[in-house]
């Protein structure tokens, strides 16, 4: 089987679970040398202070477009299609659905889109224009989760969507040395160590489980990993809090299987999700997980070893905690948690995947 040539198209390279799957896609396929992935935004060096992960990635280029509608930007990338070969562009999120949808029409290649959660549809205008790019530009379309495909068939009538589910590398995430990874990311031993990984926005909802650690133990501890614009605001709230010793901010983690391992448990308390890497990483890890119940959450989560908490709830999300406390920190439990992973969330069969959407394959 011949595979085609492949170009991704992301809004923007910044550490992301979209952005994380793009580089996965690349690095795990067949031929790798196939796949490119194109920034509509932002440049290489820009990417590369952010992330150090950019900086040895191969076949990446960046289109440096600026805020607002860009005819030149369609045109840019057209160009760009078809120099490189490219027979299927795939597309993340509305933007570049639109940009790339228009780009792979005119430079006559096949067009997959992923959709990374339907939250967004909420919004006439947005729903609107993602249907219209849907009848209009006839892409393949995926999803991450069950969910997803229910909540857009819902919200747009089509054709057909294909559940792909998203996968982690089970052999980068995986059980590791708990003293040397602490000591690496300066936070302290002999405590146990929540941990949650995500960017610093609204929707993430940090600030509630900042809240929820005044009602835990002393000896357990907050570990924040990421950056982004509520960065400074998270900090005052923990600065003007009790415990400002507790809560551990460790910035942007290159090496995130070293942050898995430094923790005890994950826990991320989203408002809205699709299929969130994190929580799978962390599992595959061998860290337990307590997510809120929104998006395709349930469908990350190990019902053995893990918990969901409805969204909004605080005094539950206190009790899950304190439960998972006493439940997820076992062998058992670890094991548990990354034998969910290793049979329901494996990259390869998510590579794989893709790799027939692109042939034509119907899943």
């Amino acid at each position: 089987m011949t595979l085609p040539i492949v170009a991704h198209i992301i809004q923007h390279m910044a550490p992301g679970g979209i952005e994380a799957m793009v580089l996965d896609l690349q690095s795990k396929a067949s031929v790798p040398e196939n796949v490119y992935i194109i920034s509509l935004e932002g440049t290489f060096d820009e990417a590369s202070q952010n992330w150090s992960r950019v900086r040895n990635t191969p076949r990446l280029l960046f289109l440096n477009k600026q805020s607002g509608l860009s005819y030149q930007t369609i045109k840019q990338l057209t160009k760009l299609l078809k120099q490189l070969n490219v027979s299927v562009v795939h597309t993340h999120h509305v933007g570049p659905l639109l940009y790339g949808g228009l780009a792979a029409k005119l430079a006559r290649c096949k067009h997959t889109h992923t959709e990374h959660d339907a939250w967004h549809l909420i919004d006439n205008k947005r729903r609107v224009l993602v249907a219209a790019c849907f009848y209009l530009l006839r892409p393949r379309v995926a999803v991450d989760a069950e969910v997803v495909a229910r909540n857009i068939r819902n919200r747009i009538p089509f054709r057909k969507l294909s559940v792909i589910i998203n996968g982690v590398d089970a052999d980068r995430f995986s059980p590791g040395n708990q003293t040397l990874a602490r000591e690496q990311l300066n936070i302290p031993e002999g405590v146990i160590i929540i941990g949650c990984a995500a960017r610093f926005t609204a929707v993430k909802s940090h600030k509630d489980l900042i809240d929820a650690m005044l009602y835990l133990p002393e000896h357990v501890h907050l570990a924040l990993a990421g950056g982004g614009v509520l960065e400074d605001e998270l900090r005052n709230q923990v600065t003007e809090s009790t415990i400002s010793d507790r809560v551990h901010f460790v910035g942007v983690v290159d090496n995130m299987p070293k942050f898995y391992h430094a923790i005890d448990l994950f826990c991320m308390v989203s408002q809205r999700e699709g299929l969130p890497l994190s929580p799978l990483e962390a599992q595959a890890s061998g860290r337990a997980a307590l997510l809120t119940d929104v998006g395709g959450c349930r469908e990350a989560v190990d019902p053995n070893s893990g918990l969901l908490v409805p969204y909004g709830n605080k005094d539950l999300l206190q009790k899950a905690l304190l439960s998972l406390l006493k439940t997820g920190l076992t062998p058992k439990a670890r094991e548990s948690a990354r034998n969910f992973v290793l049979e329901n969330a494996n990259l390869g069969r998510m590579v794989r995947q893709y790799e027939q959407l692109y042939q034509g394959e119907v899943l």
